[in-house]
């Protein structure tokens, strides 16, 4: 999502590159420009129009058009825009002083309420807190079992039954949470195919009888400025103080996390990448803004590995490199961490200057992974320890068992032997990334 108005501004700002200095007719240029790329990624009008005022107010200034490097000042301009436009900086989640805190997640049906309770649900979890799940949404098929199976899976209770009333359900729920000593209480709330009175007074009915800490809206990244319009309406009749955005890693235009902050005022505090229950992470406005601009996402991509990668996992891996000691086993391992990390493709585009390095709508194939990994799964204990061991019949062996070729065999030992030989020749050298040691 946003890849089309990240390549549209750094087709922009790359041909300002070439300029020494910048005149007012190039900022208008640019400007306009901008205001079309905004447009076209579904940014809604007067925030772009707005968007684009600001920017060029400021890069009509003295000190840019004077500039040796006009280009660089622009981007910085436009960076430090889109940062404010997406809220400025990271709005986390607020917690009562008296527990337990009471967080309600409303929104349209099908925008992802009920995954979403769980993801959050793990999310506090994973920083020390239990959440007592809350199945409000009496009306739709499924949505309490559902809840409940999630509920399983990450190892939180689940309160609600169904046929009660979804008020009384959720002020229960409080006081439950309140005897066991849980601290946080998120509530599922109903949903409608679009907004509609009745749902909106059932809403405001449990807002007043659970004083909920937080009002998250969950709004669905696909449905573009509908999204920012539904949010308005909501936050007209409840007060929401926050946007779950979900469904980030699709390939809709995006417009609704640059325009749904300036409509509603309500920051975005979390955005669903994925599916999984764990796809789940805090919003940070300057670090879309630098991915937009094609800078890259460093904090990202290293709080990512740290998720999946311990202190003592990198010391012990930093040890087998320096001892070339490094085995398939070893390989196969790293192999499985990196794909917990999610796509190739993204996890390049975090690194500064990757993403304009990679040849267009770049993807790396992770059926050629699975391939890997099951030709290594395919291997013996001694065999992958001793890769030198494999002769032409055992290669012939793991090809069947693994459903490859021969050749890929090949080509896996030799770039596996390839990444070792490279490895012995750096001698002591300190890797400087867990996964170092991985051939390309």
């Amino acid at each position: 999502m946003l890849t089309t108005l990240s390549e549209r501004l750094g087709a922009i700002f790359g041909r300002l590159a070439s300029r020494g200095r910048l005149t007012e007719t190039d900022v208008n240029e640019v400007a306009r420009e901008v205001r079309v790329a905004l447009l076209e990624a579904d940014v809604n009008l007067a925030v772009a129009k707005d968007f684009v005022a600001k920017v060029k107010e400021r890069a009509v200034g003295a000190d840019v058009l004077a500039s040796l490097t006009p280009a660089q000042s622009v981007v910085k301009i436009v960076y430090d825009e889109l940062v404010t436009l997406m809220g400025g900086a990271q709005a986390r989640l607020q917690f009562s002083d008296a527990p337990p805190s009471v967080i309600m997640l409303v929104g349209l049906q099908g925008s992802g309420k009920t995954t979403q309770v769980a993801k959050l649900g793990l999310r506090l979890k994973e920083q020390g807190r239990r959440s007592l799940l809350v199945a409000a949404d009496v009306y739709r098929p499924a949505a309490i079992e559902q809840l409940r199976t999630l509920g399983k899976q990450i190892d939180l209770p689940v309160f609600g039954e169904a046929g009660n009333e979804p008020v009384k359900t959720a002020s229960d729920a409080v006081a439950e949470a309140r005897r066991i000593g849980i601290s946080t209480v998120l509530i599922d709330t109903a949903g409608r195919l679009q907004v509609d009175d009745e749902m909106m007074r059932e809403l405001e009915r449990i807002k007043a009888a659970v004083s909920p800490k937080e009002i998250l809206f969950v709004a669905d990244a696909m449905s573009g400025q509908e999204a920012t319009t539904v949010a308005k309406e909501f936050d007209r009749r409840l007060g929401v103080t926050g946007i779950i955005l979900t469904k980030m890693d699709g390939d809709a235009r995006g417009g609704a996390a640059l325009s749904i902050y300036a409509e509603t005022g309500a920051p975005i505090k979390f955005v669903g990448i994925g599916e999984k229950v764990s796809a789940l992470e805090a919003f940070h406005p300057d670090r879309l803004a630098s991915r937009i601009l094609g800078m890259g996402d460093m904090l990202t991509l290293i709080e990512k590995t740290q998720s999946v990668y311990s202190l003592d996992q990198a010391k012990s891996l930093e040890q087998k490199l320096r001892k070339n000691d490094f085995t398939l086993d070893d390989f196969l391992e790293q192999l499985r961490q990196m794909r917990k990390l999610g796509s190739m493709s993204d996890l390049l585009k975090m690194i500064p200057g990757m993403s304009k390095a990679l040849p267009k709508d770049v993807e790396i194939n992770e059926g050629d992974l699975r391939r890997v990994e099951a030709i290594i799964c395919s291997m013996t204990g001694g065999e992958r320890r001793r890769p030198d061991i494999l002769n032409a019949s055992r290669r012939r062996r793991i090809a069947l068992g693994s459903g490859t070729q021969v050749s890929e065999v090949n080509r896996l030992v030799k770039q596996f032997e390839a990444s070792r030989q490279m490895m012995k020749q750096l001698g002591g050298k300190r890797p400087r990334f867990p996964f170092a040691g991985l051939p390309r």
